[in-house]
């Protein structure tokens, strides 16, 4: 599978692994694309998992629609599961990094009986931010998240920012040099942006309709404590809104970027935590 379809919409995913494998669905965050997953995928499809890794809406350019409610989480996790019933898998498992988490865990909350594990990579439960947001500097760490509510600047900014300078901008953040590239090469492009900084702005739609805790589904966490956007008291009230078995992994020194930044300690984390999703 090399293409699947919602709505209009024609999403391009990597499909690795065996056919008849273990599904897990690995959802990217801003401003990744799929290609965070690929020191992953190897040591997951070893042990015999089909990995399905998806450039979500916004980011395939076949799936790229008009208007920041077409980004809300009811979205976002729509397409999740079309592309689960597009591979044939009535059960799988889900894994996030960034925005990708946020996804993980609405899937987790609302659909118990589709999502077997739930693995987020830096970020809690949405409600743990909410517990924090005005009693810790989290808001200061994700000032960026108000910014972006305003219509079109944002693209511009990104566009001043420019493809050399974005990736220095990552870069300092935590990324490899050829990763950030990869990743700000989008800058310059206005057209390319607006649907991944329209996730931002459909926050406001999600807040009315926030996520419920996570009851049934047994879910990973593992964070940087040198993550620069969630802050530690955040990570650590993730576990109120978990009352599935639930396990936290705190990655010493690892920045926020941790499916490229901290690949091999995830992956021994993520197939420990598939194996007790099975057993």
């Amino acid at each position: 599978m090399g293409t699947f379809s919602r709505d209009g919409l024609t999403f391009d995913v990597t499909d690795a692994g065996p056919a008849e494998g273990r599904v897990v669905i690995a959802l990217h965050g801003f401003p990744e694309d799929r290609q965070c997953w690929s020191r992953l995928i190897g040591p997951l499809t070893q042990a015999g998992c089909r990995v399905l890794a998806p450039d979500q809406r916004g980011y395939s350019p076949g799936a790229r629609p008009r208007g920041r409610r077409a980004y809300d989480l009811a979205n976002l996790s729509a397409d999740v599961l079309a592309l689960a019933d597009a591979a044939g898998a009535e059960r799988f498992d889900v894994v996030g990094h960034d925005w990708g988490g946020f996804v993980a865990w609405d899937l987790a909350a609302r659909n118990p009986e589709r999502v077997r594990s739930c693995t987020s990579l830096s970020v809690p439960h949405p409600g743990a931010f909410q517990d924090v947001a005005f009693t810790s500097t989290q808001l200061l760490h994700i000032w960026y998240a108000v910014a972006f509510q305003v219509p079109s600047l944002p693209e511009l900014a990104f566009k001043a920012i420019g493809a050399d300078r974005g990736a220095g901008i990552l870069e300092r953040g935590g990324l490899d040099p050829e990763t950030a590239a990869q990743y700000a090469s989008r800058f310059s492009h206005p057209d390319e942006m607006a649907g991944p900084i329209d996730w931002y702005r459909a926050l406001p739609f999600d807040l009315r309709n926030p996520v419920p805790d996570v009851s049934q589904v047994p879910a990973l966490f593992i964070w940087g404590d040198a993550d620069r956007y969630t802050i530690r008291a955040a990570a650590l009230a993730c576990a109120r809104h978990v009352s599935a078995p639930y396990r936290f992994e705190i990655i010493s020194g690892a920045s926020h970027w941790l499916p490229t930044a901290a690949a091999d300690r995830i992956a021994l984390a993520l197939l420990d935590h598939l194996a007790s999703a099975t057993a």
